[in-house]
């Protein structure tokens, strides 16, 4: 069946018979997994930027009934249908015209799986059983989307079983379902509360062999390991709870190997009980969390890998990447999209002014500062382009608030550093240089960069309200042996008194402005 053909019937409106989502029109994804079922509404925007509109989710936990008897039985079928019930009238409320539900490990493999697709049927829900190797293809599709990341492997510790892959330019190679999942392995291998110390090593030696069987290798180069999926996130959760980690953002968190052994090593060392209560962790993962922890801690020490990625998007992301055709653009366009789609969320953004200003600064930019990196290049562009969500909150803030609603944001492509250099760009832009616990996310080469590309967006903000609106940007800019000049048509007399004092600090040099029309570019020696 090909991966599009999913969405055919997907409806709930049966007046509407487009075989994708529906773009501007909320559409919904329910995931009826093994350890809980879960629905997202979506709307698609440009670039197929998915915002998300609603989210619900209901534990399951139906790999445990087919573990114990090869079939999900009564009880389980009517809590998943209760759980169907539910997601279909927040979908309905939340005005989405289509419906895609598919069921993974635990409903393929249960003897009885039929009978709860016939069930829901008679809900109006067309639930469609996946097999292993689309379900890891998809989940791949949907966390790479979003991240700075090229090649390596994507995990998903789901309930009833692993599924990994490889990928490489951001294509899929290979995928791999492996009866790995939390549930499964937590039930076979990890019976005391809490687990000994020989049950987990006899769990992990299992995961090591199956992955080794599998023809599973190690990671090469700069190769990444991008996790997904609840158990990751809650392991990551945990994490980021411990350390005060300064953003509160799971999407592009980097969670390291040495670290997640800590975290594993704690919770199996605590009951059950003890262990729901840890912070971090949803009470519903306490008795699968060491399971599914110790599978990924054996899948990155296998493969090599110091640190794991999270994504917070997946399969269900992924159904609906596929259906607009499966491709996954460059990361630096996904970073673009998802800044232009937040600021489109703002009655104080105007597409048409935020890209005049991208141009004055990217001139200023690559003139005042023509080494810097194209990392810094391309955070000084979003942090203009974005500026004006800021006036949202209060006009004289506005590059703090602006600053805040990026890192609060979960944008799409970007690593934490790159969001911390453009929240800094941002801050330091009102000449406030207290990065406070956000200074974690730069690196100590970063900052004189991040500063001058600071200056420059003060210095182009203050342009950019002087120039004609209805012109095109005709600024030249340059460095001449009495230091750095712009010339453009700008009001006579007027001098950026704000930052004078600023710029000559940060480049050495003072800055001149010419207010002429038809002035020369000065030339570009310094």
């Amino acid at each position: 069946m090909p991966p599009t053909s999913l969405w055919d019937d997907a409806r709930v409106d049966p007046d509407r018979a487009e075989a994708t989502p529906d773009r501007g029109r909320p559409f919904a994804v329910i995931d009826v997994g093994s350890n809980s079922a879960r629905m997202v509404v979506f709307r698609a925007n440009e670039g197929e930027h998915l915002d998300v509109v609603e989210d619900v989710r209901a534990p399951l936990r139906l790999a445990r009934d087919v573990g114990a008897r090869g079939e999900l039985g009564d009880e389980a079928i009517a809590r998943t249908l209760d759980a169907l019930h539910d997601f279909l009238a927040v979908a309905r409320a939340a005005g989405a015209g289509r419906i895609l539900a598919i069921a993974t490990a635990a409903v393929r493999d249960a003897r009885d799986g039929d009978r709860l697709v016939a069930e829901a049927r008679t809900l109006g829900i067309d639930l469609r059983p996946i097999d292993g190797e689309l379900e890891a293809r998809l989940g791949f599709l949907g966390a790479v989307h979003d991240l700075p990341v090229t090649s390596g492997f994507t995990l998903d510790v789901g309930g009833g079983s692993l599924e990994l892959t490889r990928f490489t330019e951001r294509r899929f190679d290979r995928g791999w379902s492996l009866p790995l999942g939390s549930l499964v392995v937590s039930d076979r291998f990890l019976p005391s509360d809490p687990p000994t110390p020989e049950e987990r090593r006899r769990l992990a030696a299992h995961a090591t062999e199956t992955l080794g069987a599998c023809g599973v290798v190690e990671l090469r180069g700069k190769e990444s390991l991008v996790g997904i999926g609840g158990t990751v996130r809650n392991l990551a959760r945990i994490d980021l709870r411990r350390t005060g980690y300064p953003l509160r953002l799971l999407h592009g968190y980097e969670l390291a190997e040495r670290r997640l052994a800590r975290i594993v090593d704690d919770l199996a060392e605590r009951p059950m009980a003890r262990r729901g209560r840890v912070p971090g962790l949803n009470p519903d993962r306490a008795d699968t969390i060491v399971g599914g922890g110790t599978v990924v801690l054996a899948t990155m020490r296998h493969i090599g890998a110091r640190k794991l990625v999270v994504s917070s998007r997946g399969l269900r992301e992924g159904l609906v990447l596929d259906a607009f055709g499966g491709e996954l653009p460059p990361a630096s366009y996904v970073r673009q999209i998802s800044i232009a789609t937040l600021g489109a969320r703002f009655r104080t953004w105007d597409r048409r002014v935020a890209e005049r200003r991208v141009e004055v600064a990217t001139r200023l930019h690559a003139a005042l500062d023509p080494g810097a990196r194209p990392a810094l290049a391309e955070a000084l562009e979003h942090a203009a382009r974005i500026l004006d969500v800021g006036r949202a909150i209060d006009h004289y803030d506005r590059f703090e608030h602006a600053a805040m609603i990026v890192t609060a944001a979960d944008l799409a492509g970007f690593t934490h550093r790159r969001l911390g250099i453009c929240s800094a760009i941002l801050r330091q832009a009102d000449d406030d240089t207290r990065l406070g616990p956000y200074a974690r996310l730069l690196d100590d080469v970063d900052r004189p960069g991040v500063l001058r590309a600071a200056t420059t967006l003060a210095l182009a903000d203050e342009l950019h309200r002087r120039l004609p609106p209805d012109r095109p940007v005709s600024i030249a800019c340059g460095w001449t042996a009495n230091g750095f000049e712009v010339a453009g048509p700008l009001p006579a007399g007027w001098r950026p008194r704000a930052i004078v004092d600023r710029f000559a600090a940060v480049f050495g040099r003072p800055i001149t402005i010419v207010p002429s029309d038809g002035a020369a570019e000065p030339a570009p020696g310094r």
